[in-house]
């Protein structure tokens, strides 16, 4: 059975959670490389992680580099990168807001990209991926990506040009669920329950919700209305989120977070 060799440009939460998966898999070599090597040290004590000592080191070692760096990291990194690569590199960029063609314009024009958009909820086995694929990258190469990615929870392979809305809505709305949630939970520590209680109830009926939701045949607005009681307490909640307009302030956090996206790569 051949392994597969993965290696990982960048070792911080989302290369950690990746590799939190990625290490399950049978038939899988993990390699890392990170400027701190404190965090380098730190990966390769918690997972069968191999060190590296340089980007070179990487791509010598590995088939698939996942490149788990800052968006204004990523110039800097493929150009140490470039001369190392070769046809035979698969690259998997988790960068925000950088297109696949400014990856192959840094690294080789033959070079197969692959566009990824994770979220914080891959800690846990329950994250939402979005992939795209690059001008030269396979249809084998979507297939492995998300393969890989679904160690971490469900994947979604999108059009590039759907990629900034993929990353307003899944990968910045973990951030906005722990708003709402804490909003939530402070709403019940008024009205007289503790805060772990609190948060509990919040938390369990989001997970709850969303799980209808993904689990069966009817929309959010069908299952809304299937609580909601004319003149009970449901209906009096959500009277005060139409009054203020909740769902128009959500429809303009994912548009913010998803020009700011776009702006990303000008």
């Amino acid at each position: 059975m051949n392994h597969l060799h993965i290696g990982f440009v960048g070792t911080g939460r989302i290369a950690r959670a990746l590799i939190s998966g990625l290490t399950k898999r049978e038939h899988t070599v993990i390699a890392g490389f990170d400027r701190e090597p404190i965090a380098l040290a730190s990966i390769c004590a918690d997972y069968p992680v191999l060190p590296c000592l340089s980007i070179e080191e990487v791509a010598r070692q590995a088939q698939v580099i996942i490149l788990a760096v800052k968006p204004y990291q990523m110039e800097e990194v493929l150009g140490e990168l470039k001369p190392s690569l070769n046809a035979n590199h698969l690259l998997v960029s988790v960068a925000a807001g950088i297109s696949s063609e400014f990856i192959r314009k840094n690294s080789g024009e033959e070079m197969r990209v692959i566009r990824v958009m994770p979220n914080t909820p891959a800690f846990v086995g329950k994250g939402m991926t979005a992939l795209c694929r690059g001008k030269m990258a396979s249809e084998e190469d979507i297939l492995l990506v998300s393969d890989l990615f679904s160690s971490i929870g469900r994947v979604a392979i999108l059009d590039e040009s759907q990629m900034d809305a993929a990353t307003a809505l899944s990968g910045s709305g973990p951030a906005y669920m722990f708003h709402i949630l804490d909003s939530l939970a402070e709403g019940g520590v008024q009205c007289g329950l503790s805060r772990d209680e609190a948060l509990i109830l919040g938390a369990q009926t989001m997970i709850g919700a969303a799980t209808m939701v993904l689990s069966g045949s009817k929309s959010p607005e069908e299952l809304k209305g299937e609580v909601t009681t004319p003149g009970g307490t449901t209906e009096a909640g959500l009277k005060v989120m139409d009054k203020e307009n909740i769902r128009h302030i959500l429809i303009e956090t994912v548009a913010a977070a998803a020009a700011r996206s776009r702006e990303l790569m000008k």
